[in-house]
Formats: C-alpha cells, sequence, structure tokens
C-alpha cells in the first residue's frame, strides 16, 4: 500500500514506513550478504595471522622499492613502519575477521 491510495489514512503509511526503516537497521544489507554463522576461534585466528603476513608482505615490498630508489633509511623506516602500523591497526579492528 503506498499513501497515495484512497481511503488510506496518512498514519497508516506512516507506520509502514517507520517499520520498514526499523527492519531495515535490524539487518543491514552491505555488498556481501551476512554470515549465517559465526567463524570459529581457530578460523578467525588464522584469518588474522594470514593477514597480518600480508602486511608484513605489503611493508617488505613498500622498503624495498624505496631502499631500490635510493631513499634515506629514515624515511623508508618511518614509511614502512606507519604503513604497517595503519593497515594492522585497520584489521584488528575489523569485525569480520
Amino acid at each position: 500500500m503506498t499513501a497515495s491510495e484512497p481511503g488510506e489514512r496518512p498514519e497508516a503509511a506512516e507506520r509502514e514506513a517507520r517499520h520498514r526503516e526499523r527492519k531495515s537497521r535490524r539487518h543491514p544489507q552491505g555488498m556481501v550478504p551476512g554470515r549465517e554463522r559465526r567463524r570459529t576461534k581457530v578460523e578467525r585466528g588464522a584469518m588474522r595471522v594470514i593477514a597480518t603476513g600480508g602486511i608484513i608482505g605489503i611493508a617488505v615490498v613498500l622498503g624495498a622499492i624505496l631502499v631500490g630508489q635510493d631513499v634515506a633509511g629514515w624515511i623508508v623506516g618511518l614509511v614502512v613502519g606507519l604503513t604497517s602500523v595503519i593497515l594492522a591497526a585497520l584489521l584488528w579492528s575489523s569485525r569480520q575477521l
């Protein structure tokens, strides 16, 4: 039913809109659908270890590129350190892993 149909009261349309809004808040939809079950502790731990290994790999590649370009050592250390800390913070704050 929509508010433009004859015989419907505006209160009913507002109530239906509020109901739809509450329902969408309870089950938010993103680009990836929600999981039916929560991951086990072992699975979550393994995912975090793998992701942490990826962060270390990114930092090593970034450091190698900067050293290959003859960038000063303190700048390489700063860039690699900041990149690692920022990526690790994003990883560990994620509720999906």
